[in-house]
């Protein structure tokens, strides 16, 4: 399977673009990447605010995400998950209040042919 480049690229933003506003009075911004076992990683981790625990297993559900405090960033959630289901990856999200938040997207690898 081969992934839309674009679409990929608005995915990673809308995670900086999120991690960043989730900082405002200053923090750090990390990104992490690995290959591993024919899949591609991404983490994306915050030092923000966090996300209260009873929220963060609703934060993709379009009918949970519009009572929150983040409205901007309800749309690009779902946008996201729509963009990774699309490419066959997941994403796990973890957070604590206080201390920040991680997402990590996971892809399979994209296999290019050996020319001998």
């Amino acid at each position: 399977m081969r992934g839309s480049a674009n679409k990929l690229q608005q995915v990673f933003l809308n995670l900086f673009v999120n991690a960043r506003d989730a900082i405002p009075a200053g923090g750090m911004l990390e990104v992490r990447t690995a290959a591993h076992n024919e899949r591609s990683e991404v983490e994306v981790v915050d030092t923000g605010a966090g996300i209260p625990r009873e929220h963060i297993h609703r934060i993709f559900d379009p009918f949970f995400t519009h009572q929150i405090q983040w409205p901007r960033h309800r749309t690009r959630l779902i946008r996201q998950l729509r963009i990774i289901k699309e490419h066959a990856g997941k994403i796990d999200v973890r957070s604590t209040p206080g201390k920040g938040t991680s997402f990590h997207v996971e892809f399979p690898a994209l296999r290019k042919a050996v020319h001998a």
